[in-house]
């Protein structure tokens, strides 16, 4: 079905979505953002939605105005951290939510569409410049392949509140442009900087996303049959790959919270008395 450009419905850090056509919208990458990037995500989206995933259903691929884009269903909705800050949706309701997400991820083998860790690490750092200093480069990827194993699985890469629409069909996760091929550790270490970090810089209250994931932590414990102290301790080991991971993503940030950031992760490579 053929769509045009309609209103502007909701934006984000790297796209604005708008209307399509009728029962779909358009995920419109802003100016400058690599289209290698929207297409992986293109990629990957409709390879999870065919494994019976709870995401977006993928119709096509656009360029407008040298923009890339992508034609999704239209889910209708709030997101779950609307519901959390309406108090629709309790804390610890918005954290069982998300844990159950992320290990719908976690059960299903990844995709020949899924990126591996490692060469998604390598291929940034060979094209971010000086972002990333060149002895933590080479101590992160190091550490991946230390600690990457054969059969490890599907990580969503970017899971927060604000990307789970929960719709009249139950939650849908979205945003799938920076899942990767990587053990399920790799993702609570993401998640853990989303809600334990980066939340706190921009919410109205601390609390929510502490508080959502510890629900979400003690959940998603409860459902692996893992204790949440060994859930803890994995996550520790790889959060120093997902720290340097998500600066990269983000273009090598420079507030305090990332400079302290980057220091734990320079500190964890470090060798141990």
């Amino acid at each position: 079905m053929q769509g045009f450009l309609g209103e502007k419905i909701n934006q984000g850090g790297t796209a604005d979505i708008h209307a399509w056509a009728p029962g779909q919208v358009v995920k419109l990458f802003k100016e400058g953002f690599p289209p290698r990037l929207g297409r992986q995500e293109a990629r990957i989206t409709r390879a999870v939605f065919a494994a019976g995933l709870p995401a977006p259903e993928v119709f096509d691929e656009v360029t407008i105005d040298g923009r890339f884009g992508i034609v999704f269903a239209r889910l209708d909705g709030p997101t779950l951290l609307q519901l959390t800050r309406s108090g629709e949706v309790t804390f610890a309701e918005a954290g069982a939510i998300i844990a159950s997400l992320i290990m719908s991820v976690h059960r299903m083998s990844p995709p020949p569409e899924a990126i591996d860790l490692r060469r998604w690490m390598e291929s940034a750092f060979r094209h971010s410049g000086n972002i990333v200093p060149r002895h933590l480069a080479s101590g992160i990827l190091a550490l991946i392949d230390r600690l990457q194993q054969p059969g490890d699985g599907l990580c969503h890469g970017d899971i927060h509140p604000n990307n789970v629409i929960m719709t009249a069909d139950g939650p849908r996760l979205i945003d799938w442009t920076f899942s990767i091929r990587a053990p399920a550790a790799f993702d609570h270490g993401h998640f853990h900087i989303n809600l334990t970090e980066l939340a706190l810089d921009i919410t109205d209250n601390p609390q929510r996303p502490l508080a959502v994931h510890a629900a979400a932590q003690s959940e998603y414990a409860r459902l692996s049959g893992t204790p949440i102290a060994a859930l803890r301790q994995a996550m520790e080991t790889w959060l120093p790959i997902a720290i340097v991971r998500c600066f990269l993503l983000m273009g090598g940030p420079t507030s305090e919270r990332w400079r302290r950031m980057i220091q734990r992760a320079e500190a964890a490579l470090r060798p141990q008395d």
